[in-house]
């Protein structure tokens, strides 16, 4: 059919008032469960250094004579170790005309996007703090860079072929060697508990991606599921893990490295901040207004051996 001749309709009219809904839909991800079950600590250096010790191992065959001379044992000292505080920051700039016209969804354009980067700022911390980023000293040319929990952990971990610790030395943390990815396995989590018990550590939390978080709710011992009979509900998720070694939360997330599971011990880490979350209004060149957010922040793994990986996991 065709239209009959003459018609006015609606391609025709000017003056059309636009329909644009007075909200903005944004689903992007804003959690951040890494850094909100660290701690919070004030360091007071761009550098924040810690010392961590151990005792000697038990000896069965401790037996002394009676009224023998006493033997004098060997003393091992404390081992100082450190990070380096890395700044992050977001900066905006918004002309004088954007902060002046009449905005769908939102309000002043430029309070918008100090909220909204301020979540993007938290996200890029989340995905820094959890990586296995090596720490940088630092120059006039170079940032400083912190190291990420995965390159401090070299006691308790599961790698796939060719892959290698990273761990501290010589004043800075040195990045975990990727192996060969391989399918996730409960036995794989199972002997990793078992290194962080056998280091004395009791974890808590289980942390990893999406893919290894369904991958873990099918593991054959936890194959037991609750069934409420009232909603007609089967729960199919795995959020709290029962290890002969404690019980533990599994938390999934979506910054940190999806191929790596971090059994994690949170009574050991701490997000220490030089400067905490701040905002600056920058010098003024025009008509226009630039505005840095910033942290300055680093990570303090109290011991690494309190914490560990299965780290090589395949993701999709």
């Amino acid at each position: 059919m065709a239209q009959p001749d003459n018609l006015y309709d609606a391609f025709d009219m000017i003056g059309i008032k636009e329909d644009l809904e007075n909200i903005i839909y944004d689903i992007s991800p804003t959690q951040t469960p890494f850094m909100t079950a660290c701690g919070r600590t004030k360091i007071k250096q761009v550098l924040h250094e810690w010392q961590t010790d151990v005792l000697g191992a038990a000896v069965a065959t401790n037996h002394v004579i009676e009224g023998d001379d006493a033997t004098t044992d060997a003393q091992v000292a404390t081992v100082r170790v450190s990070n380096r505080a890395n700044i992050s920051d977001k900066v905006i700039l918004v002309s004088g005309t954007s902060r002046a016209v009449d905005s769908a969804g939102r309000g002043e354009e430029l309070d918008y996007l100090i909220a909204k980067n301020g979540k993007e700022l938290k996200r890029d911390m989340e995905s820094l703090l959890t990586s296995n980023n090596a720490s940088v000293t630092g120059s006039a040319s170079v940032a400083r860079e912190l190291g990420g929990i995965e390159s401090w952990i070299t006691s308790n971990e599961s790698r796939g072929a060719g892959g290698s610790d990273g761990g501290f030395s010589s004043g800075n943390t040195v990045a975990a060697t990727d192996g060969t990815q391989r399918a996730f396995t409960e036995a794989q989590l199972k002997e990793v508990i078992r290194e962080c018990f056998e280091s004395g550590a009791e974890p808590d939390t289980v942390m990893l991606g999406s893919f290894n978080k369904q991958v873990f709710s099918t593991f054959t011992g936890n194959a037991t599921r609750q069934n409420d009979s009232k909603s007609e509900k089967l729960f199919a998720a795995i959020d709290i893990y029962k290890s002969d070694f404690g019980t533990l939360k599994v938390v999934p997330n979506r910054f940190s490295r999806s191929r790596t599971a971090l059994v994690l011990d949170f009574e050991y880490l701490k997000v220490g901040f030089l400067r905490s979350f701040q905002t600056a209004k920058l010098a003024k060149t025009g008509d226009s207004d630039r505005v840095q957010l910033l942290a300055e922040y680093t990570l303090v793994v109290g011991n690494q051996a309190a914490e560990g990986a299965v780290a090589d996991l395949t993701t999709s």
